[in-house]
């Protein structure tokens, strides 16, 4: 990707912000060049969002300047900041899905219809429609702008999202979080995309966990810790190594550090699990202690596999084993009646009801045990999700507090909590560190060793590597619906790997 010119598009400079009891930001300064792309990193409250929602105009700043072009503003709420060619697009879309691409894009600035009928509020929707597939076609999106929003993957909702900050005429935009929820050929669509911008002088800050990801598509990485600014570096020149050095003070070798088990009887035992079109013969066994890791592309049929054993899908054919049983899952009743736990890949929308509190989704799985003759037992409840918050070192203010409300690692571990309180033989943890912080992840390969040294058997799908071959104990590597090879921690490298993954072997 070449490099953006000299031409310094924003500044913000010595930028503080507190709020009772925390200085979020500490004399911050940021830039950014026209048609450049930085990526902002940090641990969750190194003051990422905090420093966006400045320049979005979501938070004012307590003291510091914003420069636009060389002279400085005020800016004075989200749609100033939009006036003004600054657009942010969140993790959580701002989409109304029952509406049409071309009315999402244009929303509340609908172009009118002329002389009598513009007076009465008509919808030029030609107009419209032509309007909204010229800013698609500049970000090489072929979403047609008729289309209804539900109707669109996640990708193209972004895509959506893009073309709407473009109707904008935005000069800057802010990507929360862009691949949290994308797949690998999705993410390679966003990248084309966010070069796209760059080429026509469109600049882009990136917030991301996945630090893989700055090197693919960032030229500068800026890092914040505790609300100062710690430094900046070429994504060039930096490493991975370096860039969690500076996020958090320690390497990433510190962080995946896996305390042996002790490995015993099998657990789970899988023979020729099928369903057609997705996953065909899959054998294996899961022992107690172990922790086996899944890994292959996307599409490699992991998921599939683990939703089929929870009983969210059915098989075709097949026996799975617990404990020596064989059980027929139906259902994910079934499967926790069975002993069976899972973290799923999507925590917001089928881990969690962000809506309720974080006691509600603690004991969501194990109601019927704080219950007794149709009366629920609130104080066992309680005790029951204190005892989880203390164990998981979960921060939250209170039992009462809503999940959404919590950062990505303290959803993950109110998840895990959900799932130990039905005393699990076996968990299923799908990509468990997926838009978590370094140390978030840390803590949850803390977890993940304990739960394996308590006797637990664990499934874990991901698709880090790193993660792959530092917590294993065997490795199923996975392709196109099959099982490509089973290794040894011992065995295995990235190269090995991705050559099974990728069907090479």
């Amino acid at each position: 990707m070449p490099a953006a010119g000299n031409n310094v598009l924003l500044k913000m400079e010595n930028i503080t912000k507190s709020f009772p009891g925390v200085v979020a930001l500490d004399r911050v300064n940021f830039e950014v060049k026209a048609g450049e792309v930085v990526s902002l990193v940090g641990e969750n409250g190194a003051g990422k969002s905090t420093l966006m929602k400045i320049l979005s105009g979501a938070y004012k700043k307590d003291s510091g300047r914003i420069l636009l072009n060389g002279k400085e503003i005020t800016i004075d709420s989200p749609s100033h900041a939009q006036a003004l060619g600054i657009s942010i697009i969140y993790q959580e879309f701002n989409l109304t899905r029952n509406q049409s691409v071309g009315a999402n894009i244009f929303i509340a600035r609908e172009p009118r219809k002329s002389g009598f009928l513009k007076w009465l509020g008509f919808v030029d929707e030609k107009r419209m429609f032509k309007e909204a597939g010229f800013l698609l076609t500049k970000i090489n999106s072929r979403v047609s702008p008729r289309t209804t929003v539900r109707n669109l993957s996640v990708a193209q909702q972004q895509m959506v999202e893009i073309a709407k900050a473009l109707a904008f005429d935005s000069r800057i935009i802010i990507m929360d979080e862009p691949t949290a929820a994308l797949g690998e050929s999705e993410t390679k669509i966003l990248f084309d995309t966010i070069y796209s911008l760059k080429k026509q002088g469109i600049a882009s800050i990136l917030i991301t966990h996945t630090i893989e990801e700055l090197f693919k598509v960032a030229e500068r990485i800026v890092v914040l810790r505790d609300g100062r600014l710690i430094g900046e570096i070429s994504a060039g020149e930096a490493t991975k190594d370096a860039v969690v050095q500076m996020m958090v003070g320690r390497t990433l070798g510190e962080f995946i550090q896996k305390v042996q088990a002790e490995i015993t009887s099998p657990v789970l035992e899988v023979k020729n699990l099928s369903r057609k079109g997705v996953v065909d013969g899959i054998t294996f066994t899961l022992r107690r202690g172990e922790i086996l890791g899944f890994a292959g592309l996307v599409g490699a049929g992991r998921t599939e596999t683990a939703r089929i054993l929870f009983g969210a899908d059915r098989k075709d054919s097949g026996e799975v084993t617990i404990s020596g049983r064989n059980h027929m899952i139906r259902s994910p009743r079934d499967a926790v009646k069975a002993g069976i736990g899972f973290v799923p890949e999507d925590r917001s929308n089928e881990g969690l009801v962000l809506k309720l509190s974080v006691l509600e989704n603690i004991i969501m799985a194990t109601l019927k045990k704080h219950s007794r003759v149709g009366w629920v037992n609130k104080r066992k409840m309680g005790d029951t999700a204190n005892n989880y918050i203390g164990r998981l070192a979960i921060k939250t203010p209170s039992l009462k507090q809503k999940a959404m409300f919590l950062s990505g690692g303290n959803q993950q571990k109110v998840i895990l909590s959900k799932w130990l309180a039905t005393s699990p033989e076996l968990l299923i943890l799908d990509e468990p560190t997926r838009g978590i912080d370094v140390g978030a992840k840390a803590e949850v390969y803390r977890l993940m060793s304990e739960l394996a040294k308590s006797g637990i058997g664990i499934i874990m799908i991901s698709s880090e590597l790193p993660e792959i071959l530092g917590m294993s104990d065997r490795i199923i590597v996975m392709h196109e619906g099959r099982i490509a090879a089973i290794l040894n921690r011992s065995d295995a490298t990235q190269e090995l790997i991705m050559s099974y993954a990728s069907g090479q072997q």
